[in-house]
């Protein structure tokens, strides 16, 4: 039993090498800098030069040019601050860079989980390099996807619109803005060079149908809007694939039909609506499966239907029994997960990328094995409380 949790911890392990190597945020956490030295980027208040066509530019560096100007002002370059503790649990002051974009003149900006997690307080700052306090509304962090919000304190914000992302396609021109390294508002271009792809980014979390981009990005770029040549946001850049620390030309960004539903449940409600199965399970590839005698090798043994959950309620069940495995007391006896919806599940990261194309009060078809039967149980799915 020891052998076979050894062996199911190597097989996590490598899956999550195998599918985030070389795979970074692209924010940044550095010691004290100075934010004032960054440039500033003045707001265009003439629509005539934002649209004018300027005759000593090609077709493309007119894109570029019109989509900047437009753009800019609505890209925010988000400083935080935290406390973390040395190893003598003395405090020590750090501060964190990313990007994000205003969404509605109201104030509200998408931005990245990561950008924001643990800060004790946000700053913003804005292309006329005017300076507000932010507060946090809520995120969503398998998506890690966050919204915060500054006071227009009577002020006429640009904001940016947001397109649809199922409409891109593989070789499209895009173009990022963000603050890489801190220095603001900083245009880079590219293609779309995939779509579809799934970035692993934790053994359980994931950007799903994740655009590739080689628009150049780096830390800093986090949270900052991926582009298309109408003006509209189709994706927010998070990651790059680099063996160096520094843009290889591979970058993915969350598509912006993810981040739509989640921004609307923010502003609606502060919290983001996900839907729950209501189990506690474990991975039974490995090795576990045989020694427990289950009838299949790969699947999620569920050791507890959550009493009241949707998953109870619709008839699955938990273990029933203790066992010890080494040090690790699993719960036997209970049902095994293979599918939902007919898309195979082998660890809870399956389960959570199902899921999280799903709202409560939707219902799944759950197929399990009891013994040596074979079934399919409907579940209505529920809805964490808290995100």
């Amino acid at each position: 039993m020891n052998l076979g949790n050894a062996s199911n911890r190597a097989r996590i392990i490598l899956a999550a090498l195998v599918l985030i190597l070389g795979a970074f945020w692209a924010g940044a956490r550095f010691g004290p800098h100075d934010p004032a030295k960054v440039e500033a980027v003045p707001r265009s208040r003439n629509l005539s030069l934002v649209n004018a066509r300027d005759p000593g530019l090609t077709e493309d560096e007119s894109i570029n040019v019109r989509i900047y100007r437009q753009a800019s002002p609505a890209v925010a370059n988000i400083l935080t601050k935290a406390t973390e503790y040395d190893f003598f649990m003395d405090p020590v002051p750090v501060e964190g860079a990313g990007s994000g974009f205003i969404i509605d003149p109201r104030g509200y900006i998408l931005t990245n989980y990561h950008v924001i997690e643990g800060a004790q307080s946000i700053e913003v700052v804005l292309g006329d390099q005017s300076r507000h306090s932010a507060k946090y509304i809520g995120a969503d962090q398998r998506n890690d996807v966050a919204l915060i919000k500054i006071d227009p304190r009577g002020k006429q914000l640009a904001s940016l619109k947001l397109g649809d992302s199922n409409s891109i396609q593989v070789g499209q021109k895009v173009l990022a803005i963000g603050n890489p390294f801190g220095f603001q508002s900083t245009l880079t271009t590219g293609v779309v060079s995939a779509v579809g792809r799934t970035v692993r980014t934790t053994e359980t979390t994931a950007i799903e149908e994740a655009i590739q981009t080689d628009a150049a990005i780096n830390r800093g770029n986090s949270g900052g809007p991926l582009i298309d040549t109408h003006g509209d946001v189709i994706g927010i850049n998070t990651a790059i694939y680099t063996p160096s620390g520094t843009t290889a030309g591979i970058g993915f960004a969350i598509p912006i039909n993810t981040a739509k539903n989640i921004a609307s449940d923010l502003i609606a409600s502060g919290r983001v609506h996900r839907a729950i199965l209501g189990v506690q399970t474990i991975s039974i590839a490995g090795g576990l499966g045989e020694a427990l005698d289950l009838p299949v090798q790969e699947g999620l043994l569920v050791e507890v239907a959550t009493k009241g959950g949707p998953a109870s309620k619709a008839g699955i069940r938990g273990g029933d029994r203790v066992v010890l495995a080494g040090m690790t007391r699993l719960y036997i006896g209970g049902d095994v997960i293979v599918a939902i919806d007919g898309q195979k599940v082998s660890d809870q990261f399956d389960i959570n990328r199902i899921l999280n194309h799903r709202r409560p009060g939707d219902t799944v078809n759950v197929t399990v094995y009891r013994g040596g039967k074979k079934t399919d149980i409907a579940v209505k799915l529920g809805e964490l409380d808290g995100n």
